[in-house]
C-alpha cells in the first residue's frame, strides 16, 4: 500500500505524482506534515477509508504552515474528501506560487491522466458580484468549469479575508445534480485560506472525476467488527455515538448549537467574556432571558422542530448541519458572533455570520476579534474614527433589547469586517492582531490586547480559543484552536491537564490521519486502528506513526505565556467557579484559587508551566 500525491506548481502549471509507502506515512496528517517540512507546501489529503462504508470517513485534511498560528497546523472540512477520492489520488500538494490569482482545475476521467490547469481570474471583481465573496467565487468557478465533469465536482474557495488578513479560511459546499448547496463546510482554523492565496496564488480549486477505487464496502465484515467490539451493528453504534449532533432527547434539541446552549447555564460567555466577572446568578439570568427564552428558542422552533438539517456531503446519520434556509447554525460561530459580540437574536446573528463567512474569515477567530474591537470601542481605548466605523456597541444590560440591540451590534460587526478588509483608520491585520496590538498600544491607557482572550505562539502567532470556559482551552499545546486538548468542564490539576491534553492530541491525530470526522470519535478512535490491523496488518505501525507525529509537532512547540490579562482572568474565574458554584472539593483546586487570589500573575505562570511540563513529558519525540 502507498499514498499517491499530486504535486502542482501553480507558478508554471507543472505537475508530477509521487508515491509514499506505509512503511513511514499512513495518512494526510503524518504525510502532510512531512511535505510541509520538506517543501513548505499546502496539502489537501484524504484518509485511506475515503469512499468506504465507514461513516464520517470523507473528511478532507489540510496541512501547512499557518499564517496566523505561525507554525505547522492541521485543519479539516467535512465531506470534501468524497469527491476528491474520485481523482484516484490521496493528496494534492501545492508547491510554488502563481504570479496572479488563479483557479486550479483538476479532473480525471475513467483512469486517464489527471487534467491540471492553472487559470488566472480577476478574483477581486468576482468577490464583489452576485452572492459576494466565497459564494460568488463558487458560482463563477462552477460556471467556468462545471460542464467539463461527468459527475458533480467539488470546489474549494477563498474570500477577501484571505488576501487582507492572516485568518482567511477555505470554504466548500456539496454540489448535487448541478445544484450548489447552502451547506457550507470549512477548513477555517489556522488561516489556510490566507496561505492558499498569499503563499500559492490559488484562490479556488475545483476537482472531480470518475475513478473508482476498491474502497472497503463489506457491510457483513464491518458489522462483525462492531458486533465483537460493541455488541452493536455499525449503523446502530454510529447512531448512538452521534446522538448529540443529530437530536438529544434529554435536552430536547440537537446539534452543537442546541445542545451546548441548552446545557450551558452559568457557563455562558458574552460581551467579550466580561460575563466571567459576573456572579453566577447574573449569568444564569442572562442565560435564561436571552438564550433559553429567545436565542435557543428561535433555533428550536425554526431549525429543530422543522427538521432543517443536512450532511456535509457524505452519507451520514449525524445530519449535524442544522439549517435555517441558507444559514447554517453551528455553536462556535454563532457564539463568537452571537453572545460574545452582544448578539442574542437569530436574525442579527445570521446577518453577521453570513457576512463574515462570505468574506472568507475563520469564523471563530473573526468573531473573537470583532468582540474585542467592540470592547475597545465601548471602553474608549480606540475611537470610531481609528476603526473606520460609525457606531458604538450597545452592551448595557439595563434595558437591553435582544432584537433591536442585537441587530445594532450585528451591523457594527459588519462595519468592522468591512473596515478590516479595506484597512480603514489604523486597521491593518495582514500580520495578525497580536502584532497590530503591539504597534498601536504605546501611548494608550492600557495595552490593547489585554482584553483579547487568545493563545500566543512564537513571535507573532495567535489563536482565538475554542468557545468553552475551561482551562484546557488555553493550554500551551503545539496546535491550538482545534480539539487537540481537553475541554471537559472539570478541574484537572495542571500537570495532569497537560498529560491529558497530550493524550487527546494523539487520539485526534488518529482521526485526522484517517480522514475521519471527530463527531464519530465515540467508536472511530478505538476501533479503526484495529481495522487497520485486519485489513493492512499495521495497527502497531499506524499508532507508532501517530505517536511520532505528535512528538514531531511538540518538538516545534513555541508556546508563549498568556499575554493578556483577560486570559489570566479567564483561567482564574474558571477555577473560582469550580470551587464556589460546582462545589468541587479537590484539594489542589482550593490551593490554586488561593494562589490566584494572592498573586494572579505568579499563580498563572505556575499553572501554565505545570501544564507545559505535563505536555512535554507525555510527548517526547520517538524515533
Amino acid at each position: 500500500m502507498y499514498q499517491r500525491v499530486l504535486f502542482v506548481d501553480p507558478a508554471t502549471g507543472f505537475y508530477r505524482t509521487g508515491k509514499y509507502g506505509f512503511d513511514r506515512y499512513f495518512g494526510p496528517a503524518d504525510l502532510g506534515i512531512h511535505l510541509v517540512e520538506k517543501y513548505r507546501s499546502l496539502n489537501f489529503g484524504v484518509g485511506i477509508f475515503a469512499g468506504s462504508i465507514f461513516p464520517g470517513s470523507n473528511r478532507m485534511v489540510v496541512t501547512g504552515y499557518s499564517p496566523c498560528w505561525q507554525g505547522y497546523y492541521l485543519s479539516s472540512m467535512g465531506g470534501a474528501g468524497l469527491v476528491f477520492d474520485n481523482l484516484g489520488i490521496n493528496m494534492l500538494s501545492l508547491v510554488g506560487k502563481a504570479p496572479v490569482p488563479s483557479v486550479l482545475y483538476l479532473n480525471r476521467s475513467h483512469g486517464e491522466e489527471i487534467e491540471v490547469e492553472v487559470v488566472p481570474v480577476d478574483v477581486e471583481s468576482i468577490w464583489k458580484t452576485g452572492r459576494k465573496g466565497v459564494y460568488a467565487l463558487t458560482d463563477r468557478v462552477y460556471e467556468m468549469f462545471g460542464g467539463r465533469y461527468e459527475t458533480d465536482p467539488r470546489i474549494l474557495t477563498s474570500g477577501p479575508a484571505s488576501l487582507q488578513t492572516d485568518m482567511g479560511g477555505i470554504m466548500s459546499v456539496p454540489i448535487s445534480k448541478g445544484r450548489i448547496s447552502f451547506v457550507d463546510t470549512w477548513a477555517g482554523r489556522g488561516g489556510f485560506g490566507s496561505a492558499m492565496v498569499q503563499h500559492h496564488g490559488i484562490v479556488a480549486v475545483i476537482y472531480g472525476g470518475t475513478v473508482v477505487d476498491e474502497d472497503f464496502r463489506d457491510h457483513k465484515v464491518a458489522d462483525e467488527w462492531f458486533q465483537n467490539k460493541y455488541s452493536l451493528r455499525l449503523m446502530n453504534k454510529d447512531l448512538e455515538a452521534t446522538g448529540k449532533y443529530r437530536y438529544d432527547e434529554k435536552v430536547g434539541t440537537g446539534g452543537t448549537f442546541g445542545v451546548n446552549y441548552a446545557t450551558m447555564g452559568g457557563r455562558i460567555m458574552a460581551f467579550n467574556y466580561r460575563t466571567i466577572f459576573q456572579s453566577e446568578d447574573e449569568r444564569l439570568e442572562l442565560h435564561q432571558r436571552f438564550i433559553v427564552d429567545h436565542y435557543l428558542k428561535q433555533f428550536n422552533e425554526e431549525t429543530i422542530a422543522l427538521k432543517q438539517q443536512a450532511t456535509c456531503g457524505e452519507p451520514c446519520v449525524a445530519v449535524c448541519k442544522k439549517m435555517n434556509g441558507e444559514f447554517k447554525k453551528d455553536y462556535e460561530p454563532y457564539q463568537t458572533m452571537g453572545p460574545l459580540c452582544g448578539i442574542f437574536d437569530q436574525r442579527a446573528a445570521e446577518k453577521l455570520n453570513h457576512h463574515c463567512d462570505a468574506m472568507g474569515f475563520d469564523a471563530i477567530s473573526g468573531g473573537g476579534v470583532l468582540a474585542w474591537l467592540m470592547e475597545l470601542l465601548e471602553t474608549g481605548l480606540v475611537t470610531s474614527e481609528e476603526l473606520g466605523v460609525t457606531r458604538f456597541p450597545r452592551w448595557n444590560l439595563a434595558g437591553f433589547d435582544p432584537i433591536v440591540d442585537s441587530m445594532h451590534n450585528a451591523e457594527l460587526g459588519c462595519e468592522l469586517i468591512d473596515a478590516i478588509l479595506e484597512r480603514r483608520g489604523i486597521l491593518d491585520f495582514r500580520e495578525g492582531v497580536r502584532k497590530w496590538s503591539r504597534i498601536h498600544s504605546p501611548g494608550r491607557a492600557r495595552v490593547l490586547h489585554d482584553s483579547l482572550v487568545y493563545i500566543a505562539f512564537s513571535r507573532r502567532g495567535w489563536m482565538v480559543p475554542n468557545q468553552y470556559w475551561v482551562a484546557g482551552a488555553l493550554a500551551p499545546m503545539a496546535v491550538m484552536g482545534k480539539y487537540y486538548m481537553v475541554y471537559a468542564n472539570d478541574f484537572i490539576p495542571p500537570r495532569e491537564l497537560g498529560r491529558r491534553c497530550a493524550e487527546r492530541m494523539k487520539k485526534e491525530l488518529i482521526l485526522d490521519n484517517l480522514g475521519i470526522c471527530r463527531f464519530h470519535r465515540g467508536w472511530a478512535e478505538e476501533l479503526l486502528p484495529e481495522v487497520m490491523d485486519s485489513i493492512y496488518n499495521s495497527k502497531d505501525q499506524f499508532l507508532h506513526a501517530v505517536n511520532v507525529l505528535a512528538g514531531r509537532l511538540n518538538s516545534r512547540n513555541c508556546p508563549v505565556f498568556w499575554e493578556s490579562e483577560r486570559s489570566l482572568d479567564f483561567v482564574h474565574s474558571f477555577l473560582k467557579r469550580k470551587r464556589d458554584v460546582d462545589n468541587d472539593h479537590h484539594p489542589e483546586l482550593a490551593q490554586w484559587v488561593d494562589k490566584f487570589d494572592r498573586n494572579k500573575l505568579e499563580a498563572a505562570k505556575d499553572f501554565w508551566y505545570e501544564t507545559l511540563k505535563g505536555i512535554d513529558e507525555s510527548l517526547v519525540e520517538l524515533f
